[in-house]
């Protein structure tokens, strides 16, 4: 289906035939924009990739200017720049946002622009003195909300939770390798706060569930690890009674199926390496004369993942399927007719 983009040159000159008004070119130009991706997204070819999708790359192009981002900021720190020369750079940056985010819309160009400014823009303060760590930081997360603001890039986001949690464990003052937990809590805030991006989009069409998606990628590794770590360094009479492998297998199984329910297999990524983990010492705490138990471990968490990759929509409706009707369905991706939305992710 062709698009119905036009672009904002073509509309700036029709403000210079007096048929729109300087004013009139910006909001028309996003509304434009906006129902571009959505005659894209809900064509018969989109409609099966609307999983989780990852809207990074556009065409080998993006791949090319990404090249050529990374270069010049490999050239520029071959150079004898110091200080607050670094804006220069951060000023031709900024230019390459304006034109390759706000213009023609470039994910992975705009990322790696993004990662460009904050190196720079902490090169260029230099900070020395104890309070470094905290401005750099502080830094960080401004520059990547006034990117967000500005270009509404989901990626944006992930640097800016990550800082903030930082942020916020080091100003807590606690010591997070003996109080893991805290990990935990903090994921847990991010992930509440993705779940209200993921509820804003259901349908998964605009940069509304991409946010959503970033901020899981920065929740999930928190979670995890939050409730992993407190799990094995726990002295508790309870984890010692139940076993702190089977906990910690248990512990997987719910965060699958809050995975499965809210739609976003990124989430199982951060939780692998732990059950991998608990499942090789299981099976030799159990099966004494099995050798090469992680091998069998490792097959079968293949196929695992190879059958979920598969028919993750349909085991979503054979277990969810009862809340199809249900006023939580609302908020949650659709849980109807997606036996032919197989594609992996």
């Amino acid at each position: 289906m062709p698009g119905i983009m036009i672009s904002k040159s073509i509309l700036e000159k029709a403000v210079n035939k007096n048929i729109l008004t300087s004013d009139q070119v910006e909001p028309l130009h996003q509304f434009l924009l906006q129902q571009e991706e959505t005659v894209v997204d809900q064509s018969p070819v989109n409609k099966l990739q609307q999983q989780e999708p990852l809207r990074f790359i556009r065409s080998f192009g993006d791949v090319f200017i990404t090249l050529g981002i990374v270069l010049m900021v490999i050239a520029i720190n071959m150079t004898s720049v110091s200080g607050y020369y670094y804006l220069v750079p951060i000023a031709i940056f900024i230019v390459l946002a304006e034109w390759l985010v706000g213009v023609r819309k470039l994910v992975l160009p705009g990322m790696a622009i993004l990662i460009s400014i904050l190196y720079f823009v902490n090169r260029a303060m230099n900070i020395q003195h104890d309070d470094a760590s905290m401005i750099g930081l502080a830094i960080v997360c401004i520059t990547s909300l006034l990117f967000y603001l500005r270009y509404r890039m989901p990626f944006s986001l992930l640097p800016l939770s990550a800082g903030l949690v930082i942020m916020a464990t080091m100003q807590i003052g606690l010591d997070v390798l003996k109080t893991p937990v805290i990990f935990a809590l903090f994921g847990l805030l991010v992930f509440v706060v993705a779940l209200w991006f993921d509820s804003r989009d259901t349908q998964r069409i605009s940069h509304m569930s991409d946010s959503g998606f970033w901020l899981h990628l920065v929740a999930a590794p928190l979670i995890v690890h939050g409730v992993m770590a407190s799990i094995l360094t726990s002295n508790s009479g309870v984890v010692e009674m139940l076993g702190k492998e089977v906990i910690i297998i248990a512990f997987f199984i719910v965060f699958f199926f809050v995975a499965l329910l809210i739609d976003r297999r990124a989430m199982l990524v951060a939780t692998q390496l732990y059950v991998i983990y608990s499942l090789t010492q299981l099976l030799r705490s159990s099966l004494d004369n099995v050798e090469n138990i992680t091998i069998y471990v490792l097959i079968l968490f293949g196929i695992f993942i190879i059958y979920f990759g598969t028919y993750w929509y349909k085991t979503r409706r054979l277990v969810f399927g009862f809340l199809a009707d249900h006023p939580l369905s609302r908020f949650i991706p659709d849980l109807h007719s997606q036996d032919n939305r197989q594609v992996v992710r």
